[in-house]
């Protein structure tokens, strides 16, 4: 193993040190695993898409995949819960390894998914209260009142895919702005 290889090797875990560490020499990484757990989401709903729109199953039943193993845990509100603060993590931690046009494309991401964790707090304490809000037999956020919940999701995850994918782009490029310690534009 090159030098560097394992940047907190023999330090203890030091949560700035780490911060550094992801949104530096390890920045790429970060962005691959965080990519994984995006895609992996977006596959769940795009299943769930195709349940609903080609498959013509009642909504109900459309679970998506992880449905088919776990339907108590995707009728929960747990997973979405976890989920959405799993991926408002990511966008704030990884942000700082981001500089100029890239950096605000990442901003835009994180500042809707902190809109779209509201929702999945909204929905959250619902489900733990027991009391709904709207008058709904069912949990329900904000903008569901308005929109289908499958439908209102893929627009959710859209909205804070599309900047981050163009963010990513942008900072993997050839002469990214300087002050960038990562490797991902080489």
């Amino acid at each position: 193993m090159s030098a560097g290889a394992y940047p907190l090797e023999g330090v203890g875990f030091q949560p700035r040190r780490w911060i550094e560490v992801i949104n530096g020499p390890w920045h790429e990484r970060a962005l691959w695993i965080y990519t994984a757990v995006v895609v992996s989401h977006w596959l769940e709903h795009l299943f769930q898409a195709a349940q609903i729109w080609i498959f013509n199953m009642p909504r109900p039943e459309s679970l998506g995949a992880l449905g088919y193993l776990f339907p108590w845990l995707v009728k929960s509100e747990v997973l979405h819960f976890g989920y959405a603060l799993l991926m408002l993590a990511g966008l704030f931690l990884l942000r700082s390894g981001f500089a100029g046009v890239a950096r605000g494309w990442w901003t835009a991401s994180l500042a809707i998914q902190v809109w779209h964790f509201i929702e999945h707090s909204t929905l959250q304490a619902q489900a733990i209260v027991g009391t709904n809000l709207f008058d709904s037999t069912v949990p329900t956020s904000f903008l569901q009142v308005f929109f289908l919940r499958p439908e209102l999701h893929l627009f959710y995850n859209a909205a804070v895919f599309i900047p981050m994918v163009v963010a990513m782009w942008l900072h993997t490029r050839p002469g990214a702005p300087s002050g960038i310690t990562c490797t991902c534009a080489h």
